[in-house]
């Protein structure tokens, strides 16, 4: 759990705080805190009051999108801090097209943590 510059801050279209992903996923607040200590969900700093916030993206049809947590852990291990994985999630990736955080959650996940392998090379 980080703070964020606000050049990442922008990338990123809506947050949700844990209070919030623990509403859209039907689980407790202590249980939205364990997927962010855990690695499977990133949460930032931010706003006046410095609440943790998870992008809003990474929740979907009551669950975290399908592919995302494979693609953190790929990219922690090739050493990507929170800032660097938001920001590289968010930027857009004309060969995808779109975001790699768009990409996994129209389900096309393949390319994404592809893309997430090749950065280790």
């Amino acid at each position: 759990m980080t703070e964020i510059d606000a050049k990442t801050d922008a990338l990123v279209p809506a947050w949700l705080t844990l209070p919030d992903v623990a509403g859209k996923l039907d689980i407790p607040v202590t249980r939205a805190r364990q997927l962010v200590k855990e690695g499977q969900l990133i949460a930032v700093r931010r706003g006046e009051e410095r609440t943790l916030q998870v992008p809003a993206d990474f929740i979907g049809s009551g669950r975290i999108v399908k592919g995302l947590v494979g693609t953190i852990t790929l990219l922690k291990d090739d050493g990507f801090s929170d800032e660097e994985m938001l920001e590289w999630l968010f930027t857009e990736d004309e060969s995808l097209p779109g975001t790699p955080a768009q990409a996994l959650r129209e389900n096309r996940g393949t390319e994404v943590k592809r893309r997430a392998q090749a950065l280790a090379v």
